[in-house]
């Protein structure tokens, strides 16, 4: 079987990509060629810009295409184009963040509501307001250019080794750095994730079986609370004085520090953070557990510096004083 990953080097894609030359699939990638790439010599590389030059797909042919880098309804588009009929099977990578606010926790594909498009700027900037309503609006695109019988496929939080956005590896290097640890409050706030190999092992197999349709791929479920899952990384790999101390979210709201609290909701309890993925287990999604994701981000991070963009020390003595 002959699988096109759009995307395929960073992150989720380069997991995906591992995933499908380890079960033996005939993988070709398609990027800029800007991220550097540990794939296997056996995955073909091909060079190309969906926004400008996707020529590097004239007269190609695939099973199966998985495209990890589908933000706006123009980029579906423009892969459509220039595939034409050519490209097989088709699952597009969405995110849960296409929803709007479910009513309540546990929400399953069919009850929850897509953002729609009205006044919505389909080739506007994307920021932390439009990233979902786009998706949706990508979603729709896939739909109507690639036809009903899609895969679709809207993860939670993605976790784990290579993570570009570096926000699950702070929780497992604070905790290295043992303490007091600050853990945004309140406790229960709702929490969601899945690791990015558990991920790309799922999208492979519904590839391999042509399944259609849409899944959330968002553990655990019931959803984690937020400092629970912090603790939880704490004794992994916290030394043996470390501690957890719970910040009213307020408080974190007042310093301007909330965006220094990766994958924190801001002290409110998302419903969107509390998805039914039933169905995606029913298919052969599996979640490892929390704690091989800890190790898997420890054995990658090695001896790095700790980013800029972190809480740093004097920011997290403010908030535990």
């Amino acid at each position: 079987m002959k699988i096109l990953i759009v995307g395929g080097t960073s992150f989720v894609g380069r997991a995906i990509a591992l995933s499908a030359s380890r079960q033996g699939y005939d993988v070709t990638v398609i990027n800029r060629g800007v991220t550097p790439s540990d794939l296997p010599e056996s995955v073909e590389h091909l060079i190309g810009d969906r926004g400008t030059d996707l020529s590097a797909l004239s007269d190609r042919s695939f099973d199966a295409t998985i495209d990890t880098t589908a933000y706006r309804p123009s980029d579906v588009a423009r892969l459509a184009g220039a595939l034409g009929d050519r490209g097989g099977y088709h699952l597009q990578i969405s995110s849960i963040s296409a929803y709007r606010d479910p009513a309540g926790p546990g929400a399953t594909e069919e009850s929850a509501e897509l953002h729609g498009e009205d006044g919505l700027d389909l080739d506007g900037p994307i920021t932390g307001e439009t990233y979902g309503p786009l998706k949706a609006a990508s979603e729709r695109a896939a739909a109507k250019y690639f036809g009903a019988a899609v895969a679709v496929v809207r993860p939670t939080y993605v976790i784990g080794s290579h993570d570009a956005t570096m926000r699950f590896p702070y929780w497992v290097q604070r905790a290295r750095r043992g303490g007091v640890v600050a853990a945004p409050g309140p406790r229960a706030t709702n929490l969601q994730y899945v690791d990015a190999r558990d991920l790309a092992n799922f999208v492979v197999g519904l590839t391999g079986a042509a399944t259609v349709g849409a899944f959330h791929v968002a553990g655990p479920n019931p959803a984690a609370d937020f400092v629970d899952v912090v603790e939880r990384v704490v004794r992994r790999v916290g030394p043996p004085d470390t501690t957890v101390q719970v910040v009213e979210a307020d408080k974190i709201l007042a310093a301007g520090l909330a965006t220094k609290m990766p994958l924190w909701s801001g002290g409110t309890s998302e419903t969107l953070l509390a998805l039914d993925s039933a169905k995606a287990v029913q298919h052969g999604l599996f979640l490892r557990a929390l704690e091989d994701s800890v190790d898997d981000v420890v054995e990658w991070w090695g001896d790095r510096a700790w980013p800029e963009q972190w809480l740093s020390d004097e920011e997290e003595r403010s908030l535990l004083d």
